[in-house]
């Protein structure tokens, strides 16, 4: 006997589709705008930063932006400042560099035949080739970087004009976000804003340490093995490592290897196997006890969102992610409620203590 459908399938349906209609539509739109969130995240992360120094000159008696736009020219000039700085001294070292290729290259090719019986080809064979294709290679993507060069720059405009905007207009911001809300949402709203930037700057303070950590071990190295420029290398290798995400490692690293290379190729394998074991311990056991005490993260959990978010959001996301998750936890801690420990074992790091309840 047939029966007829009930009258909510028809609406539950609709509703279904509807709602996979709309996940799929949001899911094609952020893939799309990804570039556009990420430069949107990392302004508001730099606007975080910024905002101590400039409410410290508003109450001086700047207008926030006049004050606003002292602190990025400040920036702006410490960075011009960097690269002036070391800018010369690594293209010199790199044309010493690269005027004592040649000769590396016959010493290297002379060590590998002598213990291996390797076939190397000739310094000449290998230009020739490395030039074949190179030539190809600059050629056939000249276009594309110069279209990835002048995206990027779009990308870096627009994410200073952000940036000034949500510093300068801060105040402002906070109350179109929080005037169609409750006074009790607005809270939250204000608690959360607190919070991050709170957390970011723990965050800033964080990388300022271990580049002042990474910059005097790196300088200790090449003291002891008298590399020219040890200090001026030893600080850049620290302030790159640490503030440019992902390849900062690399970048910072690259200096001191180049420069060591022209003195000697043995000096520069030294100084590439210091730069690699340092970086496993500051990955493995500085930076997550020092994320651990000033953003309040657990190391195991800062170790697996740099990895998490890495993974998802690329370079940024890694470097975005410690004070994104630090401000998730703070502010679900400050709304979950908590309870009294019970006595177990399992709960004590030493056995004579006894539990304690969490702070609140």
């Amino acid at each position: 006997m047939n029966q007829s459908a009930p009258p909510w399938l028809t609406k539950a349906v609709v509703k279904i589709v509807a709602i996979v209609a709309a996940a799929l539509l949001a899911w094609y739109a952020i893939g799309k705008l990804s570039s556009l969130i990420m430069v949107v995240v990392t302004s508001l992360f730099v606007a975080l930063a910024m905002e101590p120094p400039v409410d410290w000159l508003v109450k001086k008696g700047w207008k926030r932006g006049l004050a606003t736009g002292a602190v990025m020219a400040i920036i702006a000039v410490a960075v011009a400042g960097l690269v002036a700085a070391f800018g010369s001294m690594f293209v010199s070292q790199a044309i010493a560099l690269f005027e004592r290729v040649p000769e590396i290259y016959e010493d290297v090719t002379k060590w590998l035949v002598d213990q291996f019986g390797a076939h190397i080809p000739t310094r000449n064979e290998a230009l020739a080739q490395l030039a074949s294709e190179w030539g190809s290679t600059l050629a056939a993507n000249a276009w594309a970087v110069g279209s990835q060069v002048f995206s990027g720059l779009v990308s870096f405009l627009g994410l200073l004009m952000l940036v000034f905007y949500i510093c300068a207009q801060g105040p402002k911001l906070r109350a179109t976000l929080c005037s169609p809300l409750p006074p009790e949402h607005q809270r939250v709203v204000l608690k959360v804003w607190a919070t991050a930037q709170q957390k970011t700057a723990g965050y800033i303070s964080s990388r300022v340490v271990l580049a002042l950590i990474n910059a005097t071990a790196t300088y200790i190295f090449l003291a002891v093995l008298h590399i020219d420029s040890a200090l001026p290398l030893a600080l850049f290798s620290g302030v790159v490592s640490q503030f440019v995400p992902t390849v900062g490692t690399y970048l910072g690293g690259a200096g001191p290897v180049l420069v060591a290379l022209t003195q000697s190729p043995l000096k520069g394998v030294g100084v590439l196997v210091f730069i690699i074991a340092y970086q496993q311990v500051e990955n493995l056991l500085l930076a997550p006890k020092l994320t651990s005490k000033t953003m309040e993260i657990n190391a195991a959990v800062a170790f697996v969102s740099v990895l998490a978010m890495g993974t998802l959001l690329g370079p940024i996301g890694a470097f975005l992610s410690l004070p994104l998750v630090a401000t998730c936890q703070a502010v679900i801690s400050t709304y979950i409620h908590r309870y009294e420990l019970v006595d177990d074992a399992l709960l004590r790091p030493d056995p004579a203590e006894s539990p304690t309840a969490p702070e609140q």
